[in-house]
């Protein structure tokens, strides 16, 4: 029999953890978790990590495995989940893997294309060039460099803009140049389902998700993390918005809608990119016995 990786995907709040343990009780297998932010400790509210008493349920993997200051890429992430599989395979021709963060998602599935180390002189440049003269003149310089990355990149996102930057100089090369966009072959069969709300229901949800973390203690875990708040690793929905509380920009209030509206947009942006896979079949998370007669008549 063939091994098979079963993909759950679907925006924040659609109700992913509920029904990956279902299925992974089902299919008698561990979760591999595919959230940028839930492999780092001390961030389990704000990330809705899977709960002690999910852990207990389903080994899950890649929660809370790393430190706030460990730098972790979704090439990384391809690394050890291919890592991993290798030795879930020995136990089960099955895996599932779910979570909502796009990269991490195509690194396993299609693979990272082979862009090339960037140098430390290069970065540290390109760096004091960001904190001296903000983000909309490197978008600028971006838009003469590499016309054709500018028009797809996210142009809010520092991390994109200047890690596309720093190819260019350092190669001479666009940035696009190393993007191939083919798909690695992968040793197993790769089956993706993805969960779907109406607008209007899934906003309740994430509203109503927000303030229940609040409830458990969300800002409470913000303070306990805010000398770090200049890392990569927080620049997430959730601190980003109570880091500008905490400073006095923001009353409390405000800070918790923009969370919510945040929260609204980035679940548009994750579907906006599920979207563009023909491969992912589409449910209601409600339609469980669908969605389980789905993988099992995917499986090889």
């Amino acid at each position: 029999m063939g091994k098979n990786l079963l993909v759950l995907i679907g925006p924040t709040g659609v109700g992913k953890t509920e029904l990956s343990l279902t299925l992974a009780e089902y299919f008698g297998t561990g979760i591999i978790s595919c959230d940028s932010r839930q492999i780092f400790r001390d961030l389990p509210i704000g990330t809705a990590a899977p709960k002690p008493e999910h852990l207990l349920r389903v080994p899950h993997y890649f929660i809370g495995t790393h430190n706030l200051t460990q730098y972790y890429s979704a090439a990384q992430y391809e690394a050890d989940v291919l890592q991993l599989l290798e030795k879930l395979y020995l136990q089960n021709d099955s895996v599932l893997m779910t979570g909502g963060s796009m990269m991490y998602i195509d690194a396993v599935c299609k693979g990272i294309d082979d862009i090339p180390t960037v140098d430390a002189d290069t970065r540290q440049t390109i760096l004091d060039r960001y904190e001296k003269e903000g983000l909309e003149p490197l978008c600028a310089e971006l838009k003469l460099l590499d016309p054709e990355y500018y028009k797809i990149v996210d142009l809010k996102n520092p991390k994109r803009v200047l890690h596309a930057l720093e190819i260019c100089y350092m190669t001479g090369r666009t940035y696009t140049s190393f993007r191939k966009n083919s798909s690695k072959e992968r040793p197993f069969h790769i089956i993706k389902a993805g969960l779907t709300r109406d607008r209007e229901e899934l906003y309740e949800r994430i509203n109503r998700r927000v303030d229940l973390m609040m409830e458990a203690g969300l800002l409470e875990e913000v303070k306990a993390v805010c000398r770090y708040k200049h890392l990569n690793s927080l620049n997430t929905v959730g601190y980003k918005e109570l880091f500008n509380y905490l400073e006095g920009k923001w009353t409390l209030e405000f800070a918790v809608e923009k969370i919510k509206q945040n929260s609204r947009i980035y679940s548009r942006k994750q579907m906006t990119w599920f979207k563009r896979d023909p491969q992912i079949q589409w449910f209601h998370p409600d339609r469980q016995e669908e969605i389980i007669d789905y993988f099992q008549k995917k499986m090889q």
